[in-house]
């Protein structure tokens, strides 16, 4: 379903009031990654800040919050926070240029001295964890998809902006 859809059955997950016993008695509702992402799983998030239009908007995801904390129940979202989309904005400056404030969002390394990745790391996915990106002249770390460049949790500007996203 949707967020919509969602809210309309809070009172069938908890309604509440302790007197009835006409709903689940569920005090938390845990959901998937419902941010725009280029696949349907959702695990390679475009915009961090945004609802993707097939679960609903913002609007949608304030007032799915408000209803539920109005009947004692705590959204817990499902945050991807290893790694983005490789169409996120962050990684399309990422790879324009070393020097581009959004390349050390990315954990880059430099090919070995024959041009090849800089180590055997495999990722859980698709072969080799590292890809080359050619107008750098690196390589990238993707843990999973190619699709889903790992962010670089040493940068104090990736921790910040993640956590402002998370408020």
């Amino acid at each position: 379903g949707d967020l919509k859809g969602l809210t309309e059955n809070l009172d069938y997950i908890n309604d509440g009031d302790p007197e009835t016993d006409t709903d689940l008695g569920c005090n938390g509702i845990w959901l998937m990654p419902v941010m725009p992402s280029t696949t349907y799983h959702k695990y390679d998030v475009t915009d961090y800040c945004d609802i993707d239009p097939m679960f609903g908007t913002l609007a949608d995801m304030d007032t799915l919050i408000g209803e539920a904390k109005k009947r004692n129940i705590r959204i817990i979202m499902d945050l991807v926070l290893n790694h983005s989309s490789d169409e996120h904005r962050w990684f399309q400056e990422a790879k324009k240029s070393k020097d581009n404030p959004y390349h050390d969002y990315y954990m880059w390394a430099d090919p070995d001295k024959n041009g090849n990745p800089p180590n055997r790391w495999e990722s859980c996915f698709s072969g080799s964890a590292w890809e080359y990106v050619e107008s750098v002249g690196q390589f990238y770390l993707h843990s999973f998809s190619r699709k889903q460049p790992d962010l670089n949790w040493d940068n104090p500007k990736v921790r910040e902006e993640v956590f402002k996203m998370m408020t």
